[in-house]
C-alpha cells in the first residue's frame, strides 16, 4: 500500500457512482494481536491490522470466523456480553480504547454501530434522532432541528419524510428504517461507523440504495463493514480483510486493497473462498 493515492473530494449521495471513492492510507484504528473468547472458548485470535482513516474496509469470510466479534471489539460492545474476554490492543487515533479514563459512552459516540436488522426505536422519526442528541446533552430545539435535517439529507431520507417526521418510524419500509438507523448514528457526529451486514435483511432495491449511501460516506467517515456478499464488498469498499477458521479459531488470513485481494489473492484459502471452492 502506498500513500500516493489522491485525496478525493467529499461526495454526496447523488454524486457517488460505482465503487467507493479513493482514500489516502492513514491508520485510524490500529489493532494488534487481538483475541476474543466467550466463556473461555477462543473464537478469534492473533488479529493485527491497521484500518485506514476515511476509508471503507470490508470484513469478508464464512460464518463463524470471528468477523462480528472483531467488529464488536472496536467499540467495546463486547463489554455487554457475559463471559466475553478481549485480549490484545486496539488504538484509535493513538489512544487505547481499553483505557478506563475514557468513558465507554464517549468511545461509542465516536464509534457508531449499525446492526444487521434495522432497529429503529418504537417512536416517531423525529424522536429517533432527538433521543441520542438529548442523551448526549444537546437540548436547544433549533440546534436539534438543524442536525436532524442535515443527517436526513445525508442519508437521502429528507425528501421522503420531511412532512411526516412525527409519524412512527416503524411504519417506514425496511430500507428506509436502515437509513434512519444510519442517520441516528451520524447525528452524534462520529468519526467511525461499524456496520454488521447492514443489507442482509433488505430487498435488492433497498440494498442498492444503502450501498450508494455507504459509498457516499467515504472520506468523511472511517467505515468497517461485515458482509457475506463478495460483490457488495467489491462495490463499496477500498480495503478488504479476509477471515478464515483455523483449528476452529477465527484468523485474519489476508488484508489489502479490494482490487489486490480480489484480483491477485496471495493465500490459497483466499483464492479458494473467492472462487467458491471453499466456504
Amino acid at each position: 500500500m502506498t500513500t500516493s493515492q489522491p485525496l478525493c473530494a467529499t461526495y454526496t449521495l447523488g454524486e457517488v457512482q460505482q465503487g467507493a471513492p479513493c482514500c489516502v492510507p492513514q491508520p485510524h484504528i490500529e489493532v494488534r494481536d487481538l483475541a476474543v473468547s466467550y466463556a473461555g472458548k477462543v473464537v478469534l485470535s492473533g488479529v493485527s491490522l491497521d484500518i485506514n482513516k476515511g476509508c471503507i474496509t470490508a470484513l469478508i469470510g464464512p460464518s463463524g470466523c470471528g468477523k462480528t466479534s472483531f467488529l464488536s471489539a472496536l467499540n467495546r460492545m463486547t463489554d455487554l456480553i457475559p463471559a466475553c474476554a478481549v485480549r490484545g490492543s486496539i488504538h484509535i487515533d493513538g489512544a487505547d480504547i481499553a483505557d478506563t479514563a475514557v468513558p465507554v459512552q464517549t468511545l461509542r459516540r465516536k464509534v457508531g454501530m449499525i446492526f444487521q436488522k434495522p432497529n429503529p426505536f418504537p417512536l416517531s422519526i423525529r424522536r429517533n434522532l432527538e433521543l441520542p442528541l438529548r442523551e448526549h446533552g444537546v437540548r436547544q430545539r433549533e440546534v436539534i432541528a438543524v442536525k436532524i435535517e442535515r443527517v436526513l439529507k445525508q442519508v437521502g431520507l429528507w425528501d421522503e419524510v420531511h412532512d411526516r417526521l412525527d409519524s412512527p418510524a416503524l411504519a417506514l419500509s425496511g430500507g428506509q428504517q436502515q437509513r434512519l438507523c444510519i442517520a441516528r448514528a451520524l447525528v452524534l457526529e462520529p468519526e467511525i461507523l461499524l456496520m454488521d451486514e447492514p443489507c442482509s435483511a433488505l430487498d435488492p432495491l433497498a440494498t442498492a440504495t444503502v450501498e450508494t449511501l455507504i459509498r457516499s460516506l467515504c472520506n468523511r467517515y472511517t467505515v468497517v463493514i461485515v458482509t457475506h456478499n463478495l460483490a457488495q464488498a467489491r462495490r463499496v469498499a477500498n480495503y478488504a480483510a479476509f477471515f478464515w477458521m483455523n483449528e476452529r479459531v477465527g484468523k485474519l488470513v489476508e488484508f489489502g486493497t479490494c482490487q489486490a485481494l480480489f484480483e491477485t489473492p496471495q493465500h490459497e484459502a483466499t483464492q479458494a473462498y473467492l472462487s467458491g471452492l471453499r466456504g
